[in-house]
């Protein structure tokens, strides 16, 4: 069962998120579950798969996840540069503004 409140080295989460948690614990549990298993499918170590799940995030635009998986790939022992360099690996598919966003989310992050 998933915890009810969570933090990330004193940041505090999103509270939509919080809320989502505490009232469907078990969808979050089975989540939380499929991530592991994902992570689980190959070579590719914790920071790699958190540096990719970075450059999927700007690609698709999403600030909330990118915020979480910044702080998952610092825990995971990614380097602010290595970071930034996974966000700007989306420059030329995804586009200036989308990047230079995503950096701003990051920064935020570190």
């Amino acid at each position: 069962m998933a915890k009810k409140k969570k933090k990330s080295k004193g940041k505090k989460l999103p509270r939509t998120f919080v809320k989502f948690v505490s009232k469907h614990p078990d969808l979050v549990a089975a989540h939380d579950e499929m991530a592991k298993a994902v992570d689980a499918t190959g070579p590719l170590d914790a920071k790699t798969c958190s540096l990719i799940k970075i450059g999927v995030c700007v690609g698709a635009g999403l600030e909330s996840a990118l915020r979480s998986h910044v702080r998952r790939a610092r825990a995971n022992g990614a380097k602010k540069a290595e970071i930034e360099q996974a966000i700007f690996q989306a420059m030329n598919t995804c586009g200036f503004p989308a990047t230079v966003a995503a950096w701003s989310w990051a920064q935020d992050q570190m």
